[in-house]
């Protein structure tokens, strides 16, 4: 009797496996929304009191039960200002910014378990992601309720004849994504997951912020006695106390780009295929 129940069950969990290894799973696609932050010269000490939204679709193509590329693209919002430091010679620079950020990339997705959608063995899995993307951005700022995007401006000097070698930054930007992430199979196809992955750049001005100041003749009055935008955003500390914007003064840090961070949950679907299992 206790023989025949072991066999009985034996058959019933190769069965099972052998449903298992039939289980194809191709891809997934999928949205996600989380919270965006960024680090840069504005947020040198890393500190995270400002999220920001971020919303994502994504489209992941399986290779086995391990390995898959993804393809996704990112909406986020980004911002921070010297007032939020605390250390007091950024609380005098008093500079700020926001930006729309607008992503595509191509990572590599490698799970840590074996994951097939509706086994109930294998629906749960960690894993690590990384690879390249392109994003665009425009920073600016409000001054006396008036919205003014920095770019065009040149704050630090660009296009100015005292610095012919600033040139004006572009928009677009290589980020290099590299973070960790779980899911877990909710049903025959659906999952949910969180993922948080920490964006490098290629750029030093998504806040506009780099290298020096340009210093007060770089930005001549084209109205006698009225000061253009760009004079007036290029060194924000009068609103604190006297201008500390004496230029040749390090405004930045150009030796370090700026960065910036998701973290998101996702909800997607699987594409499943079912292949014969191998009768060996």
């Amino acid at each position: 009797m206790h023989l025949r129940s072991f066999l009985f069950s034996l058959m019933i969990s190769a069965t099972a496996l052998a449903q298992n290894e039939a289980i194809v799973q191709e891809g997934e696609i999928g949205i996600s929304a989380g919270a965006a932050h960024y680090f840069g010269d504005l947020n040198n000490l890393s500190a995270i009191n400002r999220p920001k939204p971020t919303l994502g679709i994504f489209f992941r193509k399986q290779f086995g039960n391990y390995v898959a590329i993804r393809l996704a693209g990112h909406y986020a919002e980004m911002g921070y200002s010297d007032k939020l430091s605390k250390v007091e010679v950024q609380q005098r620079r008093n500079l700020d910014f926001q930006s729309k950020v607008w992503e595509m990339s191509v990572q590599g997705d490698f799970n840590f378990f074996e994951f097939i959608p509706g086994s109930p063995y294998y629906f749960f899995t960690p894993y690590i992601t990384f690879g390249v993307g392109s994003f665009s951005f425009d920073p600016y700022t409000y001054l006396d309720g008036q919205k003014y995007y920095l770019r065009k401006l040149g704050t630090e000097g660009q296009g100015s004849a005292l610095y012919p070698d600033r040139k004006f930054y572009r928009a677009q930007a290589f980020s290099f994504p590299l973070g960790m992430g779980v899911k877990y199979n909710l049903g025959r196809n659906v999952n949910l997951g969180f993922e948080v992955v920490h964006r490098f750049t290629s750029t030093d001005y998504l806040d506009d912020v780099s290298t020096t100041y340009a210093g007060e003749a770089a930005f001549p009055q084209k109205t006698p006695g009225v000061n253009t935008p760009a004079f007036m955003l290029q060194d924000r500390s009068y609103e604190t106390g006297s201008k500390i914007g004496v230029a040749g003064k390090q405004r930045g840090f150009s030796e370090q780009k700026d960065q910036f961070i998701f973290a998101e949950l996702t909800l997607s679907i699987s594409f499943s295929s079912y292949k014969c299992p191998n009768p060996r």
